[in-house]
């Protein structure tokens, strides 16, 4: 997958869904969204330290980068085969928050007689989905998020955050941004969690920052792993309620094992910092290959018991394409339904972190909804 910033904040972005947006017109108070981000492919170049490091390939609208295998990784378990995924008409937990701002809630006001409104609607705009914030605006943040979690506790519903602002984000890649540098960062996460409130939340750490890691030095991993340790820290000590899951990446990324011991140096084995991992986020791998691939991960990881995983279905339905495409790939359809009871062991929810409909960068522009592209992942 890729980052979340997207068009607003930087030139693209990763794995969005809807972002509160900074000053852009609605005050202090409003929660507005903003574009969603392009994904990463399922396996991106080995990269060297961040000094010579290069960014990955811009998403051609003609035809999109094949993913070079990473020859460092071994071979993954071998899986269960890939089955269709339950369409997203399942209904959705009522105790997840939906937003009521989004570009799909924007295309359905303004297009009342579009003949696809009615799938589009029903299939994608009927879920409960996460919220981005993206943009390094200090100020306002506070406000931004508790106009979120402060609706979403009006409802008694549990909002999905993703807070996605690191520095370096996305390796110089579509989403490109974030503060400029961690002890910015730090300052822009007190702010976060200041906003947070004391009902259940569910935080979506940071896409991209642990399993797309290997472009920086080890130095600056380090440091970064330690920034991303403290985040979860100060969010569940303002919130105790607060559930932080950390990058998983993908099972068609890095083997469980590396990603566990990056997962560990991260703080993802600690109680007072994690309640887990998240994986999936904007690609396409199956519910089923996900969950033995976070298992694996948390296996490997040790820590609490406790310690479960959330998954991004929004997009996984006929899993990923089997020759590597990864931005808008054509015959791809909805994965399951936004859930907070999943009925399988250590998994703790199935999430729409990306919008179904908001383009990587082929369909139309990075992080935008198109409502082809959404129709198509719907019908």
């Amino acid at each position: 997958m890729v980052a979340a910033a997207s068009v607003v904040v930087a030139v693209g972005a990763v794995a969005g869904l809807f972002t509160a947006l900074g000053d852009a017109g609605g005050g202090e108070a409003a929660a507005r969204p903003q574009v969603s981000p392009p994904v990463r492919p399922d396996a991106l170049p080995a990269s060297p330290s961040s000094s010579s490091s290069s960014p990955p390939p811009s998403p051609s609208r003609s035809a999109s980068p094949s993913p070079t295998p990473r020859k460092s990784t071994p071979a993954p378990t071998p899986r269960r085969p890939a089955t269709k995924e339950e369409p997203g008409t399942t209904a959705a937990a009522t105790r997840l928050y939906r937003h009521p701002d989004s570009q799909v809630a924007d295309w359905l006001r303004a297009h009342p007689g579009d003949p696809r409104r009615d799938v589009i609607a029903n299939r994608i705009a009927g879920h409960p989905a996460a919220v981005w914030f993206t943009d390094h605006t200090p100020a306002t943040l506070t406000s931004r998020v508790r106009a979120v979690t402060s609706a979403a506790a009006a409802q008694g519903r549990v909002p999905v955050l993703v807070p996605y602002a690191i520095p370096d984000r996305d390796c110089g890649g579509h989403s490109e941004g974030g503060a400029p540098d961690l002890d910015a960062y730090d300052a822009w996460i007190d702010r976060f969690a200041a906003g947070l409130g004391s009902g259940e939340v569910i935080v979506v750490l940071e896409p991209d920052s642990v399993a797309q890691s290997a472009c920086l030095s080890a130095g600056g991993r380090a440091d970064r792993f330690a920034s991303l340790a403290r985040a979860g820290r100060v969010m569940k000590d303002a919130d105790p309620a607060a559930r932080v899951y950390y990058d998983a990446g993908h099972s068609g990324w890095h083997a469980p094992a590396r990603q566990a011991g990056w997962l560990k140096q991260a703080g993802a084995a600690s109680a007072d910092s994690s309640d887990g991992v998240f994986s999936n986020v904007s690609n396409f791998h199956t519910t089923a290959d996900e969950v033995d691939y976070d298992r694996a991960v948390l296996d490997t990881l040790g820590g609490p018991a406790s310690l479960g995983a959330v998954i991004d279905t929004s997009r996984n339905g006929n899993g990923a394409p089997a020759d590597g495409e990864w931005c808008d790939p054509g015959g791809r359809r909805l994965g399951r339904a936004p859930t907070l009871t999943t009925g399988m062991g250590r998994i703790d929810a199935y999430l729409w972190v990306k919008l179904p409909g908001e383009s990587d960068g082929c369909r139309g522009e990075p992080g935008t909804f198109t409502p082809s592209y959404a129709y198509d992942l719907a019908r």
